[in-house]
């Protein structure tokens, strides 16, 4: 008898990463790449990874998109669930971690806070506009550095005085960093201080006004950075998790909600991938609004609309 199966994707900014689940929740395939700008051919590279490392004869019940382009890859699949990243991340979470009370996630441009209390959200936060401490602002100060940013964790981690850096602002943070490069400061501590500006950021940003409670666990792309872990314990006085699901749980937790709602009369088929996807947007012209309406397409065949504001 073929065995069910359960599809999650979670397409962000900078990556997007899909998982195969079993029907205990656990992870049988799983990839991570990146965006690169094109949701639709990096969700498509992504399911040919699936449904090359997936079990033979498995069959896929419920499919569920998360992240920035999930609406867009929600069409492409034929998603049973669409939801956001806030409810995405605390399923998947909440699936691995019961007990959890705060997730904080740092993932390539966008950071998030979720307060959870006995297994509801009951509160959460995202940055806006500025993308500092995020994990594109750490590599880019890495290259400045002359470093890869996979080093950072560790190099930061031997820093016995972390240099204070300006932490508000990215320009203001590389403005100081250079000028403390300058006049002598060790590539370790400025990466230490690197560190310790993201948590003094996400804290006094994104979590502004929120009261972090234990059990912390951490997410994202900037959770593999030891030194950014070390800064967050040493700002809350807690223990921080890390889990090693941690950049999979959005799509883990789009995968369980899937699950929660699918009906589907026949399985998820990834013959989709040869399909042509095309989207097409214009601004409407028939009222003062002008929504900028974007048409998704499967082989000229008209998918779905989105983008009108207006009631009509």
């Amino acid at each position: 008898m073929e065995a069910t199966y359960s599809l999650g994707i979670d397409v962000g900014s900078i990556s997007t990463k899909g998982v195969i689940l079993d029907g205990r929740g656990e992870v049988v395939a799983d990839a991570y790449l990146l965006t690169e700008g094109n949701p639709l051919d990096s969700a498509r590279c992504l399911l040919d990874i699936l449904g090359r490392a997936a079990p033979n004869d498995i069959q896929i019940t419920a499919v569920g998109t998360t992240g920035s382009a999930r609406r867009l890859v929600g069409a492409m699949v034929g998603a049973d669930s669409v939801k956001n990243e806030i409810t995405a991340h605390a399923v998947g979470t909440l699936s691995r971690h019961p007990d959890v009370r705060t997730i904080l996630e740092i993932g390539g441009q966008d950071a998030k806070m979720i307060l959870i209390r006995d297994g509801v959200v009951t509160d959460y936060a995202m940055n806006t506009l500025c993308a500092a401490g995020t994990g594109a602002f750490l590599s880019s100060q890495a290259g400045r550095l002359g470093l890869r940013v996979e080093e950072m964790g560790d190099l930061a981690l031997r820093s016995q005085s972390p240099t204070r850096l300006a932490a508000r602002c990215t320009v203001f943070a590389e403005t100081d960093l250079i000028h403390k490069a300058q006049i002598g400061h060790s590539k370790e501590d400025l990466v230490a201080g690197l560190c310790q500006a993201v948590a003094v950021n996400y804290l006094g940003n994104v979590g502004k006004g929120k009261r972090v409670a234990a059990p912390v666990i951490f997410q994202g792309g900037v959770s593999r950075n030891a030194g950014v872990v070390a800064a967050f314990e040493r700002e809350l006085g807690e223990r921080i998790q890390v889990d090693p699901e941690g950049p999979l749980m959005g799509a883990i937790g789009a995968a369980l909600l899937g699950r929660e709602v699918s009906c589907r009369a026949e399985p998820f088929c990834f013959d989709l991938l040869d399909c042509d996807y095309q989207t097409r947007a214009a601004v409407c012209e028939d009222c003062a609004n002008h929504c900028e309406v974007v048409s998704f397409y499967r082989d000229d065949v008209l998918l779905d609309r989105w983008g009108g504001r207006c009631r009509v």
